[in-house]
């Protein structure tokens, strides 16, 4: 269990899960990136320099929709659907099959070489409110850095982390090249919170 869970007014502000997968295997199950659907993020204010997405798994009824409705799309329902483009990869495929909790939505997010995402919060998205939000880096370098709560997480690509979105978080891209990560929003479970409460390698604040 990670050694700073220490109070019970504690929560989460990020925990590696004990889930890993091929990179590579992933981006080779794919088209090549420069060929995908990218949108920009709606939420400018947020970020300098270019912060795109491609929607995998989206609303059901948004299904036929514009990618930008796709991959933002506020609206609260119930019933999911996988993309051609995550249906077509079965190494994605397998990624979803692995987790054991509702999975809602799952889109590819890139920022751009030399890019930032600034401090800024996403209210409710927590395991103790029932959403979670899963990192899983397809490509990155030691000059990503992800921030939590002004710590750093130690993210690598092929591992699988919980990020509490409802702490501050914030993102710089200083490497030269492109960060990609595979982005899952999910319901919490039993499963989840254990993967969290007992994981070695994490943070509580």
């Amino acid at each position: 269990m990670c050694q700073n869970h220490q109070l019970s007014s504690q929560v989460a502000a990020f925990a590696q899960l004990s889930l890993c997968f091929s990179p590579l295997d992933i981006l080779n199950s794919l088209p090549e990136l420069t060929t995908l659907p990218w949108v920009p993020h709606v939420n400018t204010q947020h970020y300098q320099g270019q912060w795109d997405v491609v929607p995998l798994r989206c609303q059901a009824h948004h299904k036929s929709a514009h990618e930008i409705l796709q991959s933002f799309s506020i609206d609260q329902g119930e019933h999911w659907t996988n993309l051609a483009l995550l249906q077509n990869s079965h190494a994605l495929v397998e990624v979803l099959a692995s987790l054991p909790c509702p999975v809602k939505a799952v889109r590819l997010m890139r920022l751009r070489a030399g890019a930032e995402i600034k401090p800024h919060q996403d209210p409710g998205l927590v395991l103790e409110f029932g959403e979670a939000r899963l990192h899983l880096p397809l490509r990155s370098d030691e000059h990503l850095i992800f921030n939590v709560a002004d710590h750093r997480v130690p993210m690598q690509c092929g591992e699988l982390w919980y990020l509490n979105a409802n702490m501050t978080h914030s993102v710089h891209n200083r490497s030269t090249e492109d960060r990609i990560n595979v982005v899952i929003d999910c319901q919490s479970n039993a499963w989840l919170t254990h993967q969290v409460y007992n994981s070695a390698n994490c943070l509580w604040v």
